[in-house]
């Protein structure tokens, strides 16, 4: 395989992307700059760069840019119901291109029928979990294996800049205002879709109010967009489990802004065969799950941090792990130097959202 010079355009990517993640860049931001530095060494004529709820691997925040966004819930629903290229299968960079023709499926057949040359895919995984993953799309030529080696020589550090940019998201104080609104009052929502053969998924319905919330999905550079791609991934999620392509849950979990998370889940209903997605703040587990990934806890932090959860002092949180208050306090050291915190109260504020100047 060609390789590319030191000091040539990886050694630039990687400098500029770690200059990038040690800012203060958001999660969208950091986005847009990587595939800005991708498209001056590679071809990238479209792209999707979905960040992904690291437990279930499901979308949740996509960048994308494709030739024609009205068939984005097309493009959602085939993505995720075609095996072959699928970002959960990935242990490497790949391309189209180098896809045999035989494992192919409709996916593959969309982006052809619409001029695409080739689509480069990586995932970007590590020990806690599955941050996103990327598609590049060439409509000229082919990519190089040198422009496969850039990817898989960014890959480990950029995973790395995705979580710590979401890990970051908790350190916006519930002080700030947890952003709720009428949302909070008002409940859950639940949007309607059907799933079309020739459009893919279509919204048919929501109940009241759901606009708010659809508001906090879409990113605030959306130029008056309103599809909420959030809500097509969870609903195409549902379809790969029932197509049994993938088995994990249609649920994401998404930073929406402030110390705001929420939860999405989609379900059958019966007997009118749509699918519902709920909306709704995500739960103190949810938000304790996340927290956990993104900071890097390991199991035995991660326990202690759902005890300490509950209210428990720490006589009481060492003889529910059966470890001793000293272990205690070693964990709870470690946790507040990866969290950046300083007290169990501020611990607790970012990972469950509560208001550190309470009780």
């Amino acid at each position: 395989m060609a390789m590319r010079p030191s000091g040539g355009p990886s050694a630039r990517l990687l400098a500029t992307v770690g200059h990038l993640r040690a800012g203060t860049v958001n999660c969208r931001d950091l986005r847009a700059d990587v595939i800005d530095l991708l498209g001056r060494e590679m071809p990238v004529d479209a792209y999707a760069f979905v960040l992904t709820d690291p437990e279930t691997s499901v979308g949740v925040d996509p960048l994308a840019s494709i030739p024609d966004l009205r068939e984005l819930p097309q493009v959602i629903a085939l993505k995720y119901t075609t095996p072959t290229h699928r970002w959960t299968t990935l242990d490497d960079v790949v391309s189209l291109a180098a896809t045999p023709v035989a494992a192919r499926g409709p996916w593959h057949e969309y982006v052809l029928a619409r001029g695409v040359v080739d689509v480069a895919s990586m995932v970007l995984r590590d020990g806690y979990g599955c941050w996103g993953f990327v598609d590049l799309w060439s409509m000229g030529s082919p990519y190089a294996d040198c422009d496969l080696n850039l990817l898989r020589e960014l890959n480990a550090v950029l995973t790395a800049a995705v979580r710590e940019c979401q890990a970051s998201t908790f350190a916006a104080s519930a002080d700030d205002g947890m952003g709720h609104g009428d949302t909070a009052e008002e409940g859950p929502a639940v949007v309607l879709l059907d799933a079309s053969p020739d459009r893919g998924l279509v919204i048919t319905g929501s109940t009241p109010g759901t606009e708010a919330w659809l508001t906090r999905l879409l990113p605030p550079d959306s130029r008056g967009s309103t599809v909420p791609a959030a809500v097509f991934n969870v609903a195409a999620q549902l379809l790969a489990r029932e197509a049994d392509v993938d088995d994990s849950p249609a649920i994401g979990r998404v930073h929406v802004g402030g110390a705001v998370w929420l939860r999405l889940r989609a379900s059958r209903l019966i007997p009118s065969g749509q699918i519902a997605v709920t909306i709704e703040l995500a739960s103190p587990a949810d938000r304790i799950e996340m927290f956990a990934r993104a900071h890097g806890l390991s199991p035995r932090e991660r326990a202690l941090l759902d005890v300490l959860a509950e209210g428990v002092d720490t006589a009481d949180a060492a003889a529910r792990l059966v470890i001793t208050p000293n272990t205690v306090q070693d964990h709870l050291k470690s946790i507040f130097a990866k969290a950046g915190v300083h007290s169990r109260r501020e611990l607790l504020g970012r990972a469950v959202g509560v208001s550190s100047t309470q009780g």
